[in-house]
C-alpha cells in the first residue's frame, strides 16, 4: 500500500481498540451490538441490523442485514485446532482491530494467530525473502497490490481453489459483495482467472478542509473573487490554487488568524509525493504508461512512458506552481507529517488519506475537532483523480495444505461483513457493499448525527464513496517494476520542487528512466 500510519496514531488506535474489545466481547467471544448503536441495544435505525441469534455462526454477533458466515452441513470449525498462523501486515486500522478481537477467531476455531504489524517497507522485505526462498514463515500476507502483488503474484495461492472447495466455507455474500473496483485492483494480477487476495482495507485521498475558516470568510472571499469558495465537487485545481494564495495573503495581513497557511501537501521525497502528484497528473489528462488496465488487473508490459505528453508536462508545471503556495513544510512532510500539521490547526485545506479523519476528531491528537469538512479532490481540465491505496490479504502458496485451509478460515473471518462492521470504531473503512447499505451506517455518514459521532471515519465517508466512483478514482499502475518507477518519480519531482530542474525536464527524465527500466 502507500502508507504506514505514524506511531502515535497507531498507539492511540490500539489502546482504544483493546478497551472497546474488552467492552464488546462477552465470556464466550460473542460480539456485542454495533459500534454505532448503544452498548447493549441497536439504535432505532438499526432495527434491521440488530444482533441476532448465533445459530450456525461460530463467531457470534451476526448482524441482520449482513451476509452470514456459513459452512457446509456438519462442518467442524475446530478441525484445525492447534494450528498456528503467522500474519504479516502493515500497521493499519483493520489490522489493529483484528488483533484486538483475535480471541473471537481463536476460540471459535482453536487456531492460534500471530499478527505482526510493521511498516510497509518491512512487509515488502520480509515477504520477498520468504517467497524467494519458498519458505512458509508467513502464512497470510498483507499484499499491497502495487508493491507486493504485482511482483509476487506467482507466490500467492489462488483463492478460487478454496472458495470453490465444497468442503470449506465460501466468501460470505459472495465476491460480488466486495466493491468491484477494489476486488479487481487488490485481488487479481494480469487476468481474472486467478484470485490472489480478498479486499482488506481501502484508504483513499480526498480533500480535508477547515469548515470554520471557510464559513467565517466566505462572504469576504466572494466579495473579492466573485464566487463561492466552499470546497466541493465543482472546485477546480486553479480555484484551489487561488484560494490557497488568498488565504496566505490574508494571514500575512492579519485578517485570518485561525490557520497559518492556505494549503499543505505531502511532498517529501517519498512515496507520498508520487501519490500527491498523481491526483493532479490524472486530472490534467496525464498517465504514466500507455498500456490499458494499468490500475485494474495490471500488466507486466506497461508500454512506453507517457510523461512527455503535453498533458503530463502541464500537470507538472501546475504542481510546481501550487507547491510554491503550500506550507513550507510540505516538501518535508509525508502523509503523517501533513496530518499532524493539519490536526495542529496550521492548514486550511489539504489532500489527505481519509483514514486520518479518526485522528482529526480525537481531542487528544487534534485541535480541529468538529471543524473538519471533507469532499472529493478538485477537478482538472481533463478529469479528476482521487488516489486509491487499498490492499488485499492473501495466502502463501508454499505452506502445507492443511495450513492453507486454516488460513482460509482466517481470511473468511477477517474480511467478513460482520467483522468489518465490528471494527468500524477503530477507524476502519469497509470493503463491502452490505456494510454501507445498513441503515445505521447510512445515518453515520451524515455529519452531526449521533451515529456519526461514534465512528471516527464517518465524516469522510460521503467524500470517499464519491471518490470511488468511475471517473473519480485513480489507481496507479499495477506493474512488477512499479516500486522502482515510484522511486524514480518522487526523486525527480523532488529535484523539480527544489528548483534543480524544470517541470518539463523532470517529466522527460522520469520517462527516460522508466522506459529503460521497462525495456522500452
Amino acid at each position: 500500500m502507500k502508507r504506514s500510519l505514524f506511531a502515535s496514531l497507531m498507539a492511540l488506535i490500539i489502546i482504544s481498540t483493546v478497551v472497546l474489545s474488552g467492552c464488546s466481547s462477552n465470556s464466550n467471544g460473542s460480539a456485542s451490538s454495533s459500534p454505532a448503536a448503544s452498548s447493549s441495544q441497536p439504535t432505532e435505525s438499526a432495527a434491521s441490523s440488530a444482533p441476532a441469534a448465533t445459530d450456525g455462526d461460530p463467531f457470534g454477533g451476526w448482524v441482520v442485514g449482513l451476509p452470514k458466515i456459513e459452512a457446509p452441513a456438519g462442518f467442524n470449525w475446530k478441525q484445525f485446532e492447534g494450528t498456528t498462523l503467522n500474519v504479516i501486515t502493515e500497521n493499519t486500522p483493520p489490522s489493529s482491530g483484528l488483533a484486538a478481537n483475535i480471541d473471537i477467531f481463536e476460540k471459535a476455531t482453536g487456531i492460534k494467530v500471530n499478527i505482526e504489524q510493521v511498516n510497509l517497507d518491512v512487509v515488502i522485505e520480509k515477504t520477498g525473502l520468504d517467497f524467494n526462498a519458498r519458505n512458509d514463515n508467513y502464512h497470510i500476507i498483507y499484499a499491497d497490490p502495487y508493491q507486493i502483488l504485482a511482483k509476487q503474484s506467482r507466490h500467492f495461492l489462488d483463492l478460487n481453489t478454496l472458495n470453490n472447495d465444497s468442503s470449506l466455507p465460501k466468501v460470505p455474500g459472495g465476491l460480488e459483495d466486495f466493491i468491484e473496483a477494489q476486488l479487481t485492483a487488490n485481488g487479481y494480477m494480469g487476468d481474472k482467472e486467478h484470485l490472489y487476495t480478498l479486499p482488506y482495507d481501502s484508504p483513499t485521498m480526498v480533500l480535508s478542509y477547515r469548515k470554520d475558516v471557510f464559513e467565517k470568510y466566505k462572504d469576504l472571499f466572494q466579495s473579492e473573487k466573485g464566487y463561492d469558495w466552499t470546497p466541493g465537487p465543482e472546485m477546480t485545481w486553479e480555484q484551489y490554487y487561488e484560494i490557497a494564495a488568498w488565504i496566505n495573503q490574508k494571514v500575512k495581513a492579519g485578517v485570518i488568524k485561525e490557520v497559518k497557511y492556505g494549503t499543505g501537501h505531502q511532498a517529501k521525497q517519498h512515496d507520498s509525493l508520487m501519490n500527491d502528484f498523481s491526483n493532479v497528473l490524472t486530472s490534467f489528462g496525464g498517465e504514466y504508461f500507455q498500456a490499458e488496465n494499468l490500475g485494474s488487473i495490471g500488466t507486466d508490459k506497461p508500454g512506453k512512458s507517457l510523461l512527455t505528453s503535453p498533458d503530463a508536462i502541464a500537470a507538472a508545471e501546475f504542481y510546481n506552481k501550487l507547491l510554491k503556495e503550500a506550507a513550507p513544510g510540505s516538501t518535508s512532510w509525508d502523509w503523517s507529517g501533513l496530518a499532524e500539521a493539519f490536526a495542529a490547526g496550521e492548514i486550511a485545506m489539504a489532500p489527505e488519506w481519509h483514514e486520518f479523519a479518526s485522528m482529526y476528531e480525537n481531542p487528544e491528537s487534534s485541535k480541529v475537532v468538529g471543524n473538519v469538512g471533507w469532499t472529493i479532490l478538485p477537478k482538472g481540465p481533463k478529469g479528476r483523480g482521487n488516489m486509491y491505496g487499498g490492499t488485499g490479504v492473501g495466502i502463501n502458496k508454499y505452506i502445507p495444505e492443511e495450513d492453507q485451509k486454516a488460513a482460509w478460515l482466517f481470511l473468511i473471518w477477517a474480511t467478513a461483513p460482520q467483522t468489518q462492521y465490528k471494527i468500524l470504531d477503530v477507524g476502519f473503512t469497509p470493503t463491502r457493499h452490505s456494510v454501507y447499505n445498513l441503515p445505521e451506517i447510512q445515518k453515520a455518514m451524515q455529519p452531526g448525527t449521533e451515529e456519526s459521532k461514534k465512528l471516527p471515519n464517518a465524516p469522510s465517508m460521503i467524500a470517499v464513496l464519491e471518490a470511488w466512483k468511475e471517473g473519480n478514482v485513480y489507481m496507479r499502475p499495477k506493474i512488477p517494476m512499479w516500486p522502482q518507477v515510484d522511486t524514480i518519480v518522487y526523486t525527480e519531482l523532488s529535484k523539480m520542487l527544489a528548483g534543480r530542474q524544470s517541470p518539463a525536464d523532470a517529466m522527460n527524465e522520469i520517462a527516460k528512466q522508466s522506459n529503460k527500466l521497462t525495456g522500452n
